[in-house]
């Protein structure tokens, strides 16, 4: 899963039958904020549901390992992609000619290492199973003092007054460093949002709406480091999910696990190379 999880959710909505068919590695990270609801939606419906949730290992791809020329960023793209065919000439037009592909590591990971066992690790990284991922819920507006976990749920819970809105559209839009992310009305005079923080952070956020009662309003809240003790096992009702090593040693400054990656960092752009190579403009 690259980007959202609303397809997904979808699918299991309309034919739940299917979840112990997959086998999912969806790389969250900053699509999380986007999606809220939707990954919200999986793990309380579908706790057995066979997941990879990589946050932050993906950027392993692009970050640490290997960077000593022809393998860096902007120096692989350079050799190994302009000149190569449309697809070498399309990746090397990206801005600043270098290597992002974040959602790689869902592929990689298929092409050598242990896709079966997410602990036995691989191009695509190497995961712990977790019980749980940090969610917490407020009722009202937050303050600096109110913490959520990096790539955990905060759930704001709001009072406002009856409204006749269609349940599918936004009642209100709240604002966060330049951002809008949308809430809804969920009956009997209950407003609810969902927003998952990227980063460690203070946040400050402004609510938009057309219903005066909650227009205007303000807040903020603190994102704080993942614990391992919110995740583990026996923490949570999750069955068969995986999440990124929060040890210090797998992290790659603030990326947790991303070393699990970068670590075969050379090894995945010289066969990333030689596949680059059959489309040179020159065969």
């Amino acid at each position: 899963m690259w980007g959202l999880l609303e397809d997904l959710a979808q699918a299991l909505h309309d034919a739940p039958d299917i979840a112990p068919k997959l086998r999912v590695h969806y790389i969250g990270g900053p699509n999380k904020k986007w999606g809220p609801n939707a990954y919200e939606y999986i793990r309380r419906n579908f706790p057995d549901l066979w997941m990879i949730e990589n946050n932050s290992s993906y950027r392993g791809w692009f970050n640490g390992g290997v960077q000593s020329a022809p393998w860096g960023n902007e120096a692989f793209m350079e050799t190994f992609a302009k000149g190569h065919g449309a697809l070498g000439n399309f990746l090397y037009s990206h801005p600043g000619h270098a290597i992002r592909m974040g959602d790689t590591p869902t592929v990689a990971w298929l092409l050598y290492g242990y896709p079966a066992v997410p602990e036995n690790g691989g191009w695509g990284g190497q995961y712990e199973r977790v019980g749980d991922i940090m969610r917490v819920t407020y009722h009202g507006n937050t303050s600096l003092k109110d913490t959520v976990e990096v790539f955990g749920t905060l759930e704001l819970i709001l009072r406002g007054p009856e409204y006749d809105g269609c349940g599918d559209e936004p009642a209100f839009m709240l604002e966060t460093k330049g951002q809008l992310f949308p809430g809804f009305y969920c009956g009997n005079g209950e407003y609810r949002i969902r927003f998952v923080p990227k980063e460690v952070s203070e946040w400050q956020y402004v609510l938009h709406s057309d219903i005066k009662e909650l227009n205007g309003q303000t807040g903020a809240f603190t994102s704080v480091p993942e614990n391992p003790a919110t995740r583990t096992p026996q923490s949570g009702n999750l069955t068969s999910w995986w999440s990124d090593l929060l040890a210090p040693e797998f992290a790659d400054g603030p990326h947790k696990g991303a070393k699990t990656i970068n670590c075969f960092r050379k090894d995945f752009l010289e066969d990333f190379a030689k596949r680059l190579e059959r489309c040179c403009d020159t065969h």
